[in-house]
């Protein structure tokens, strides 16, 4: 299937506190739809929870999926941060819903480093869910059966691609300018699939859903207009995923649900043929900028 839904992680009032200031840094009413002045906000981050206390059930979760709390990089997925992802809707989506084949903005998170099959920085896809999400209220939409086609491309080049998809050119003297290339690999990737392959991210607030790296994910239409809050917490390992284990069963789920999207047991041999580099993404000084504008809203 290659996600999980793990129902009431944090309580409501947990999940409410955190996010409690959430309008002051927005500057917006959230009784005045007139105030909602963007459809979708992406927020910088002012503070963090540690998980395990948080949100235990997800964090124990998180280690069963990935091989055991050893495997993990503790010190980069311990914390969750306030760097919620709100969408609002506008008058125009209003009753309005978009199909998943009408949206435009499907990907693979990841936009800070070079893909490849065993990458580690993105060792999966959380949502934990800090607002009640509705069918046709701005969930994420997911196609899980688009992790074959991610997981047959990144096997294909072990060169590595980009956060775009796009290929690590063969001749060095085309510089880097191959990361930044514009690239709409991932939305004909998903238009082959019937309506029945996606699944809409719905739920009560304190709920997580913990998907697999490679799940194809696009942000959708609120049509509701009720406000949609979640975050996207990276979860990376210490080491990158191993296709090659000596035995079965040191395989973790992650590893097994990515040989099967493959169709093979193993990948004997398998390496990557590139070097593991980092990007600086657009976001980056954006959210910076967000987050001192914020600053001042909150007096700090």
């Amino acid at each position: 299937m290659g996600y999980i839904k793990i129902p009431s992680c944090s309580t409501q009032e947990q999940s409410a506190g955190f996010a409690s200031n959430i309008w002051a840094r927005l500057n917006m009413d959230p009784k005045d739809q007139s105030t909602w002045t963007k459809e979708r906000i992406h927020m910088p981050t002012h503070q963090s929870v540690l998980v395990a206390d948080f949100a235990p059930k997800a964090w124990n979760a998180i280690c069963d999926l990935l091989g055991g709390t050893s495997r993990i990089n503790t010190a980069a997925s311990s914390n969750w941060r306030d760097s919620f992802i709100v969408n609002l809707g506008t008058p125009s989506t209003l009753n309005k819903p978009a199909t998943p084949r009408q949206l435009y903005d499907w990907h693979i998170d990841g936009d800070f480093f070079i893909h490849y099959l065993d990458s580690p920085e993105q060792a999966l896809l959380v949502i934990p869910l800090f607002s009640g999400i509705a069918p046709n209220g701005g969930g994420t939409f997911i196609c899980p059966p688009a992790i074959s086609t991610a997981a047959q491309h990144l096997y294909e080049n072990p060169a590595g691609v980009s956060p775009r998809m796009v290929q690590r050119p063969k001749s060095p003297a085309d510089g880097d300018t191959w990361i930044f290339t514009l690239s709409d690999w991932f939305n004909p990737a998903v238009r082959s699939f019937p309506p029945s392959a996606f699944v809409e991210v719905t739920g009560q607030i304190g709920d997580v859903y913990l998907l697999h790296p490679l799940m194809l994910h696009s942000a959708s239409k609120n049509a509701t207009r009720v406000p949609r809050i979640i975050t996207n917490p990276p979860v990376s390992l210490r080491e990158p995923f191993c296709f090659d284990r000596r035995e079965e069963d040191e395989f973790s789920l992650v590893e097994r649900k990515t040989l099967k999207a493959l169709g093979r047991e193993r990948l004997e041999g398998w390496q990557i043929r590139g070097s593991r580099e980092r990007i600086v993404p657009e976001r980056t000084n954006i959210l910076e900028r967000m987050r001192k504008e914020e600053a001042e809203r909150l007096g700090n």
